[in-house]
């Protein structure tokens, strides 16, 4: 089904673009025949999920393909806890679907609206030091490919495909279909405290390889973090009473934090003094609830935001240069910097390939400056060998980046071969992949 000529703005609304038609096919032939239809107009395809990356990465320059309206069977192998999924579906949907089956992801961001493959694509994880990105628990995929050929991939089947396709920025073809494998249901044990910056460095190797889940949040202008574990329970036996969760998660994490920032940006040098009160605000808890709940928050608050994944030991270092950052900038920083940590992964664009991972988020709310103050920190990742998240703003090109993935050639000769005629691209694939 194909519609008129559409504007298009991602979550953030710093992405914008004018596509030349929509296309939403409820079937694999479907997408096929849409694939076969743009290459035969000669106009370029781009698939859209959410909306929720904040480069350029799922601008349609061209047609705009959507998934939503995708069906395919969906199939639930409970001996083997194989889920088989649309891949346009919705991280939201697919853990209300696995918790119906007593099932669950091991692990998960902190955002459920992003569709599977717009989140395995751009290398979406969560926080664990045993536990690599989403990508990592596909078993198998399905993808329409440049040529109009359906190519199901597995490390059986067409594995360089496979390696390549599931951190595969929307480059090899259009994801139609992906198999996930998942783990018993699970409750999470969920304990939030503040902290001091020097105190959680110290204790860190400690703490991560204690938990099941670990990340903290510092604070601009403060030597205070939020530090936050998560881990598996046996029981659910203390869960968060309604009117805690509304108080922190909706009433003071969304709309007084979203007030403070709107106040912030009018008066700048009230920032400081915002980001002193904010940590010092959080109170401690603990609580219990579904793995899914625990792991997913809201995020009303607009922002736009920048991720590196680092080696984990250079986090000491990146974090004192980003502490000298964010002092000498000419504006205020009103977000706080998450840190998180991931195990290795053999995924050929995954920002964790063949390391253990720190990753260090840098956020800043909507209309305010943000771009000196990422470029600055992009430098010093860049020089720690770090690798920015495929889905958030960053400057690197393809000359840049190629050092940085060991594979980085086997993965453009696998683009060669199924997008050819660099149907599904836009100019920051070309600008990033060349």
């Amino acid at each position: 089904m194909a519609g008129t000529a559409t504007t298009w703005s991602n979550w953030a609304g710093n992405q914008h673009s004018i596509a030349s038609a929509i296309v939403r096919p409820g079937t694999v032939d479907g997408v096929t025949q849409a694939v076969r239809d743009a290459a035969a107009a000669g106009e370029r395809i781009r698939v859209v999920g959410s909306g929720h990356s904040f480069t350029p990465i799922a601008v349609p320059d061209g047609r705009l393909l959507q998934l939503a309206a995708l069906d395919t069977d969906v199939r639930i192998d409970l001996a083997d806890r194989l889920v088989t999924v649309p891949a346009g579906m919705t991280l939201r949907t697919l853990n209300a679907l696995l918790a119906g089956h007593g099932l669950a992801l091991p692990n998960l961001g902190d955002i459920d609206a992003q569709t599977i493959a717009g989140a395995i694509s751009t290398g979406t994880h969560g926080t664990g030091a045993a536990y690599g990105g989403l990508a990592t628990f596909v078993e198998a995929l399905t993808l329409v490919t440049g040529t109009g050929e359906v190519l199901r991939c597995s490390a059986a089947e067409h594995p360089d495909a496979f390696a390549a396709a599931r951190v595969g920025l929307g480059a090899l073809g259009v994801l139609v279909e992906v198999t996930l494998r998942c783990v018993d249901a699970f409750v999470l044990r969920a304990h939030e405290r503040p902290g001091r910056l020097d105190e959680v460095l110290a204790a860190l190797p400690a703490l991560v390889d204690r938990h099941d889940h670990v990340e903290f949040f510092w604070f601009p202008y403060t030597d205070r973090v939020q530090v936050k574990t998560n881990d598996r329970v046996p029981a659910d036996d203390r869960p968060l009473p309604r009117w805690r969760g509304w108080l922190d998660d909706d009433f003071l994490a969304n709309t007084v934090f979203g007030g403070l920032c709107r106040l912030g940006r009018a008066v700048p040098a009230l920032v400081p003094t915002i980001s002193a009160v904010s940590a010092r605000a959080l109170s401690e808890r603990a609580y219990t609830g579904r793995s899914d709940a625990v792991f997913c928050s809201p995020r009303r608050t607009r922002f736009v935001e920048m991720e590196y994944g680092i080696p984990r030991a250079a986090l000491p270092a990146a974090l004192a240069e980003l502490h000298r950052i964010v002092d000498r900038l000419p504006f205020k920083v009103l977000f706080p910097v998450e840190v998180r940590f991931t195990a290795a992964d053999d995924i050929w664009l995954s920002h964790g390939y063949g390391r253990d991972s720190a990753y260090l988020a840098l956020h800043q709310y909507v209309g305010m400056p943000y771009e000196p103050y990422f470029r600055a920190f992009e430098e010093v990742a860049a020089g720690l060998g770090g690798r920015p998240h495929w889905g958030k703003l960053h400057w690197r090109d393809a000359a840049s980046l190629a050092p940085a993935y060991p594979k980085w050639q086997d993965f453009q000769a696998v683009r060669a071969h199924l997008d050819p005629h660099h149907l599904f691209t836009n100019p920051h694939l070309t600008h990033i992949l060349g």
